[in-house]
């Protein structure tokens, strides 16, 4: 790792990418992890023309992890277009950031890490998720939520209120 300098602060710095459509607290498990272990976090909401339209625009969804993240000072949002490997290029990151859930979820990650050091020769490290995360997805929130099922202990108070919007306005 080489202590590379992103916005003027030293030390080592990841990148934890992700859509993040919504926020769950299995995503914080994860950035709160990589927190500790990290100088410096980097939240980079993905924007993937590739993916279905999202539930949250990239501003909502960018707003959402700064109000749920706002208790760790060396955690930063931002988003990027194109491949990841050129993005830590350019913000000089150190090391990428995966939380895994179950082996599945390895073995696609897999492929990818491998892809990007091979392009940017920054490591992938995969944090398992916390046992009581490891079911949890953004689909499968977004789905229990919108058929009207109690989904407060899967994401952070701000993501919730913004649901209960987002559900009223549709209705």
């Amino acid at each position: 790792m080489n202590g590379a300098s992103y916005g003027g602060k030293r030390g080592v710095h990841a990148i934890y990418p992700g859509s993040f459509d919504p926020l769950t607290f299995g995503h914080v498990d994860v950035i709160e992890r990589a927190a500790h272990i990290f100088d410096h976090v980097l939240v980079a909401v993905v924007v993937n023309p590739q993916k279905r339209e999202p539930l949250f625009s990239l501003d909502e969804r960018k707003r959402l992890i700064e109000e749920s993240m706002r208790h760790l000072d060396n955690v930063d949002v931002a988003d990027f277009r194109g491949l990841l490997a050129h993005y830590v290029k350019v913000k000089q990151i150190d090391v990428i950031v995966k939380g895994l859930r179950v082996v599945s979820d390895f073995e696609s990650e897999m492929s990818t890490a491998l892809m990007n050091r091979s392009l940017s020769n920054v490591d992938t490290v995969f944090l398992p998720s916390d046992p009581r995360y490891s079911f949890l997805s953004s689909s499968l929130v977004k789905e229990v939520f919108f058929l009207g099922g109690e989904i407060d202990q899967y994401v952070p108070l701000p993501v919730l209120r913004t649901l209960h919007e987002k559900r009223d306005l549709l209705a």
